[in-house]
């Protein structure tokens, strides 16, 4: 994703990405610290559906992998870019009669409002006409226990990125042809 830019409710903002000689590194470990109960990672996942079409068929893998404690979902909303290009976007839990949406309301994890209008503005640039996304924030859940150990050890996480998968399969095959 593109955003250089991770509104915090929607009026503090943070750089997605923090370096230790960073001022607001400091101000962001010692917020953490405050907190009774510190978040994990947090990614966000930006699902699109052509021609509006959301059939709620990531639900079933969504409910595992939160009930595993792999994954919590913390904020999320409906994007939709009509035809004409009007972009328009909900919170899950005011869709109302939607079955898929009440669904994913109802796994989230209450803390929300991580998404600011500007972010929603700059992912739906990214969407094409006649299409939704669900746009869903979620903590990664499982790095708590080792986020624990780290601090416990005095060790301090240096980085942290994501390769997409294509990338990894497109460069493992090319390294299968020179090899061959």
């Amino acid at each position: 994703m593109s955003l250089e830019r991770f509104n915090i409710n929607r009026s503090r903002e943070f750089p997605l990405r923090y370096a230790p000689q960073d001022p607001t590194f400091a101000t962001l470990i010692d917020s953490l610290r405050r907190c009774h109960m510190a978040l994990g990672p947090i990614e966000v996942l930006v699902v699109g559906f052509p021609g509006n079409q959301f059939n709620g068929e990531i639900l079933p893998e969504l409910e595992r992998l939160i009930e595993n404690d792999t994954i919590s979902l913390v904020d999320g909303l409906l994007l939709q870019k009509e035809a004409d290009g009007e972009v328009s976007f909900t919170e899950f839990e005011e869709l109302g009669s939607n079955a898929d949406a009440t669904k994913l309301a109802n796994l989230m994890n209450q803390v929300e409002s991580l998404i600011s209008d500007e972010d929603v503005f700059e992912l739906a640039d990214q969407l094409e006409p006649n299409s939704a996304a669900a746009i869903l924030v979620f903590e990664h859940t499982w790095f708590k226990p080792l986020r624990d150990n780290i601090i416990a050890s005095n060790g301090v996480l240096l980085n942290n990125f994501r390769v997409p998968g294509l990338v990894v399969e497109e460069l493992l095959a090319e390294l299968a042809e020179l090899e061959a």
